[in-house]
């Protein structure tokens, strides 16, 4: 790997987060124990942070690493790369030091312009779509991108970094009067279901075909398929209950988002019922101290805490309650095809909204290893590095004739946590060379890419008769 050491010019963003706190600069070398003139230099731009440094600036002030790093933000600098490359623009040639001084100087236009762009996108795009949605596949998911329920959910959720408070302590409260870690998890929640006079059943798979949960509020009873595991079984209880106790805290995030449109809307609120279920199953403040106990081992938390691999590994994606932060994890869910189903990201991980993912990430290769741990150190196209952890699932279901589905869960972080994760142990993180990957193969411009299924969009296609190499597309580079 780049030597850890790889240092940050974060002088400007050093400034304001200084200036936020109303400290001196005296004061703040001081607390950070280093000297002032240092602190003076990196203001200044004039000397880099190292990783020490900023791993103490997240310690002290209890904030991610990523809001220090050069970029103003990790998505909003992909998204903004995304559409500067769009073909239309011409803008072909623009070097990245122009985009990222953009950035810099003004991300609120940078917003303002990749917004206006999938606006145009969409407009000029959904006639041919509406003629003939199955023409063409790279448009179908170029459409697929433009701003949509579930791009307005995952936006919302993103600029919260996957927290939610409100909600996040009440499930706490809830846990702690069922007494969770005491009782009997199921048994529990059945019996704050009957409370409200509702009984849960679980009934064969003939009776409920392709649904697992089904609430009949005339007959007062949640059915639930046999095909659910335990955990999925609880998970669908704790569901119900943030309908039926949480209802005016969920009513009130969903007017504070200013999502409007209709499917967005009702999206949400299944999210945020999702979100309550997962936090009553794992309550913050045990969930927080057990990942520090164990460093985060996935499969040993669920066993403890009664939970599958996927809402543990999710769990661990939104500890950013402040003052008690765990690590800034993004998590993602792929199938074989490489559609990424689920992510969300506590910290600043860029993803594509088109395109699928880069095919040389370890979390494909989780499919040819079946339930095993797989890790991987990558790094973007920015240079920020992240220690990334990969397994595969199975999700609900399995029977004769309709074999369960397999999808993969990948987990990940700033590499500068990964000495704080039990899957590093035996890694040396100062000599591990990262694999460089992209966002997917529209949008890297990385060359000579064996594993390359698309040429950059912004590129143009270069064939030579006379040769062959192992890259399929290459093109022309300024």
């Amino acid at each position: 790997m780049a030597d850890r050491s790889e240092k940050l010019i974060v002088g400007q963003r050093l400034k304001v987060l200084r200036r936020s706190l109303g400290l001196t600069q005296a004061q703040m070398a001081a607390e950070l124990g280093v000297s002032a003139s240092y602190i003076t230099l990196i203001e200044a731009n004039q000397r880099p942070a190292s990783a020490k440094l900023l791993m103490k600036l997240a310690e002290v002030y209890d904030l991610n690493i990523s809001e220090l790093s050069p970029s103003v933000d990790a998505q909003l600098a992909a998204d903004f790369g995304a559409a500067v490359k769009d073909p239309v623009l011409d803008l072909a040639t623009l070097p990245r030091a122009e985009v990222e001084a953009v950035l810099q100087a003004s991300p609120r236009l940078a917003a303002a312009f990749v917004r206006l762009h999938e606006r145009h996108h969409e407009s000029v795009l959904r006639p041919d779509d509406e003629d003939s949605p199955l023409a063409d596949r790279d448009k179908v998911e170029v459409l697929a991108g433009s701003s949509r329920p579930v791009d307005a959910v995952r936006g919302w959720l993103y600029a919260r970094r996957n927290y939610i408070d409100e909600l996040d302590r009440a499930a706490e409260g809830m846990a702690g009067e069922l007494q969770l870690h005491r009782s009997e998890p199921h048994l529990a929640l059945t019996q704050r279901l009957a409370g409200h006079k509702i009984r849960a059943r679980i009934l064969p798979a003939d009776v409920m075909g392709e649904q697992l949960r089904r609430f009949d509020p005339h007959n007062k009873e949640l059915m639930l398929s046999e095909l659910l595991a335990q955990p999925s079984r609880r998970f669908q209880i704790g569901v119900l209950l943030a309908r039926l106790e949480q209802e005016a805290a969920i009513s009130r995030l969903v007017e504070q988002s200013g999502i409007e449109e209709p499917a967005a809307v009702s999206l949400l609120r299944v999210s945020l019922a999702n979100y309550f279920a997962a936090a009553v199953m794992m309550p913050y403040g045990r969930f927080l101290a057990a990942c520090e106990s164990t460093r985060y081992d996935i499969e040993l938390l669920s066993h403890r805490f009664g939970t599958s691999y996927e809402q543990t590994a999710h769990r661990m994606s939104t500890l950013q309650r402040e003052g008690a932060r765990g690590i800034p994890f993004f998590f993602v869910r792929v199938d074989r095809a490489g559609n990424m189903t689920k992510r969300f990201s506590a910290g600043r991980f860029p993803f594509s909204r088109f395109g699928g993912t880069c095919p040389l990430w370890n979390i494909h290769a989780a499919f040819e290893a079946p339930g095993q741990m797989l890790t991987q150190v990558i790094r973007m196209p920015e240079g920020t590095s992240y220690f990334s952890i990969a397994r595969t699932i199975t999700r609900a279901g399995g029977m004769h004739g309709a074999p369960a589905q397999r999808l993969a869960i990948g987990l990940g972080c700033d590499v500068a946590y990964a000495p704080r994760l039990v899957y590093a142990d035996g890694i040396d993180l100062g000599r591990t060379r990262p694999v460089d990957i992209g966002l997917n193969c529209y949008l890297c411009e990385r060359p000579d890419c064996a594993a390359r299924a698309h040429a950059p969009l912004n590129r143009r296609l270069k064939v030579n008769e006379r040769e062959r190499s192992l890259a399929i597309f290459n093109f022309e580079t300024p």
